[in-house]
């Protein structure tokens, strides 16, 4: 327990960005569920409405490979702790004014083109966040503990997602669906500024990590780090992308898309349902802490390698689980999902940075982090709505299973992955 309370600051510094970036994510994709559809896109019919409505949540994975190239280039060049901080400061802003968005009714037209504004505003100051958050543990840890620092960005993502879905579960209670439409939505957007805040707080008060010091010391940055990582480092660029598409598909399948679908078309409720996500989402944090262990007594491709004939698995039994209509087979059916996804995502802060040099660590995890966000999470909803539509909810799992085999084939592409120089 030693080197976690020697680096408590560092650790606490990358838990909290990525807590802030899973529930700006989170608040978002389920405002995208329950409300944006008839705020925004009133004209539609309501399949039509929902499938705009996660058209815009998708919007922002397509920004973050941007945002990833942008602080990428300044993170490999001017150093990790600057660029942390600006990156969550714009991904917060972004956040914060969608409380302030005018609806369809109000303004027109003007209204979706704002919300699409502001959404690839929140992607692309995400598409520094990760990167840096998991550049910044695992530069800080001691000889084999890569993995168990690394889960600490991981760890994250629960917290982030239970603050989000413990804040719509007590509006649920606390108002009523006209009032939540009305105005009740914008409060978890104008709360974001709380967890913003103390990250910033956090963040300022670090120094810069002891791999990117040394590295200055032995030769200049690298002109430009994307140039760099394409010339001499396209496979393992190819390898991450692909080995991150498992842990995205499985979160937004049993997160965004199974709240969206389960209310919407299932009819069950809306309460009930959230307060289903928020048990399973226990079993998330337990699969990162159990990866983050394993790695280090292992090796983080071997978990990954587990993880990923284990998504393939819970591919098919996720949707059959989903329309069971019975509560404890949709818990276990979500519950077991999140596990999964937790060895298939607690690994990547160790496994992603092992893949790159310091010169272009930031540019190289950010960027395929963020293009494997497109394949695994931008259209994870949408495609399973397709799918859904097509075959009924039994189907959509299927989804889950092509996005494990996807991310195996990134993992034979790197079989031995050791820490480049």
């Amino acid at each position: 327990m030693a080197p976690y309370r020697q680096h408590r600051r560092i650790l606490t510094a990358s838990l909290v960005g990525t807590a802030v970036e899973f529930y700006d994510f989170y608040i978002y994709g389920t405002a995208a569920a329950l409300v944006f559809g008839p705020l925004f896109f009133p004209e539609s019919s309501a399949s039509a409405q929902l499938m705009y409505s996660f058209m815009t949540f998708g919007l922002a994975f397509f920004a973050r490979p941007v945002g990833a190239i942008v602080f990428g280039h300044y993170g490999d060049r001017i150093g990790r702790k600057s660029t942390l901080v600006a990156s969550l400061m714009l991904m917060g802003a972004s956040t914060l004014l969608i409380a302030f968005l005018p609806t369809y009714a109000m303004v027109g037209w003007v209204a979706p083109l704002l919300l699409c504004i502001l959404r690839f505003g929140q992607g692309f100051g995400l598409g520094g966040e990760w990167g840096g958050a998991a550049l910044l543990a695992v530069e800080n840890a001691p000889p084999g503990w890569k993995s168990r620092f690394g889960m600490f960005p991981q760890l994250g993502a629960p917290v982030g997602f239970i603050a989000a879905n413990g804040l719509f579960l007590l509006l649920g209670l606390g108002l009523s669906d006209t009032d939540f439409a009305a105005w009740g939505w914008r409060i978890p957007f104008l709360l974001s500024a709380v967890l913003v805040g103390l990250g910033l707080w956090v963040r300022l008060k670090i120094g810069e990590t002891p791999d990117f010091a040394e590295a200055l010391e032995k030769e200049a940055p690298v002109a430009v780090p994307l140039g760099e990582l394409f010339r001499n480092h396209m496979v393992a660029t190819l390898a991450g992308t692909f080995a991150v598409v498992a842990c995205f598909a499985i979160f937004y399948l049993a997160t965004s898309f199974a709240l969206a679908h389960g209310t919407a078309t299932l009819g069950y409720p809306k309460g009930q349902f959230l307060l289903i996500q928020l048990g399973a989402i226990l079993f998330m944090a337990a699969g990162i802490i159990v990866a983050g262990y394993w790695s280090d007594a292992a090796s983080a491709q071997r978990v990954l390698t587990w993880g990923c004939g284990a998504t393939i698995l819970i591919g098919f039994l996720f949707g059959p689980s989903l329309a069971s209509e019975s509560w404890p087979l949709i818990f276990l059916g979500l519950a077991s999902a999140l596990f999964v996804m937790g060895l298939v995502y607690g690994p990547l802060g160790s496994w992603l940075t092992a893949l790159f040099p310091v010169k272009v660590r930031y540019t190289g995890a950010s960027v395929t982090f963020n293009a494997g966000g497109i394949l695994g999470g931008a259209m994870a909803p949408i495609i399973a709505q397709a799918l859904a539509e097509r075959g009924g909810t039994e189907t959509v799992g299927y989804y889950l299973a092509l996005a494990g085999i996807v991310s195996w084939l990134g993992l034979l592409m790197v079989r031995r992955i050791a820490t480049p120089a």
